[in-house]
């Protein structure tokens, strides 16, 4: 998906005064760095995230990851697993992009494919022989082969206005999104009512500052909890639209 797009950012990027410059790892922050051609202390920020439609709640996507709130987050300055601190970005955009995936009750995943521009002439014998035992499909063309993935949504938005409170992953310190397609296009997240600034201070604390609830100890991992323990109006928090399961037909 990046290679396809990465032809049309960088037209961007050059009809609007940008040089581009990659993450040099794979799994540093951002995946694009734009910095003006005329003036380097101006960057932002861009990653690129993708994530398809769950069938089973209409509406919604399964979830974007938007970066970590670990050392890079937290210490504004640092250089690890980021191309340039993050104090130095101006803003952090993601470009999202949302797809269905193809019934894969359709796919056979022990075809093998073989298009006529990729002669077997090219296949060394391992190769033959690890196919051997497979059942060889023969197209005349590339684009004959059915894609596992269709219907394709994009979408602009600053990592805060699509950001969730709740984290994006289970075993590690990533940053969630929500859900709702019309509100991700929107960038209506659930720091809408408080700003980017909330979102900063909210997520360099998760997990680690501990507020007495119902007279225990808990880690504060809401952000209704976490205005409470700092005195401000819950309802500041912007309500989401919950995921609401489909029964499938009999």
């Amino acid at each position: 998906m990046e290679i396809h797009l990465f032809p049309k950012i960088l037209e961007f990027a050059e009809k609007n005064g940008y040089i581009i410059v990659l993450a040099e790892k794979q799994n540093w922050y951002p995946d694009l760095t734009f910095i003006d051609s005329e003036n380097e202390e101006v960057k932002f920020a861009l990653d690129i995230k993708t994530s398809y439609r769950e069938p089973l709640y209409p509406g919604h996507i399964n979830g974007f990851t938007l970066g970590s709130h670990g050392k890079y987050f937290k210490e504004r300055t640092s250089t690890k697993n980021i191309q340039f601190p993050y104090s130095e970005y101006l803003a952090h955009y993601v470009l999202g992009i949302i797809y269905t995936r193809t019934n894969f009750e359709s796919i056979d995943e022990t075809q093998v494919v073989q298009v006529s521009d990729v002669q077997e002439e090219y296949l060394s014998e391992k190769t033959k022989l690890k196919l051997s035992d497979r059942r060889i499909v023969k197209l005349n063309e590339l684009h004959s082969i059915v894609s596992v993935i269709k219907d394709f949504e994009f979408f602009v938005a600053e990592k805060w206005q699509i950001a969730s409170d709740r984290s994006g992953s289970h075993n590690t310190a990533n940053i969630g999104s929500i859900t709702y397609i019309e509100d991700l296009k929107k960038g209506n997240g659930v720091f809408a009512k408080l700003g980017e600034e909330w979102f900063d201070e909210y997520w360099m604390n998760y997990g680690e500052v501990t507020m007495i609830k119902d007279r225990k100890p808990i880690k504060i991992t809401k952000l209704s909890d976490y205005l409470e323990f700092k005195g401000m109006d819950k309802n500041l928090v912007n309500p989401m639209k919950t995921k609401k399961k489909v029964k499938k037909k009999k």
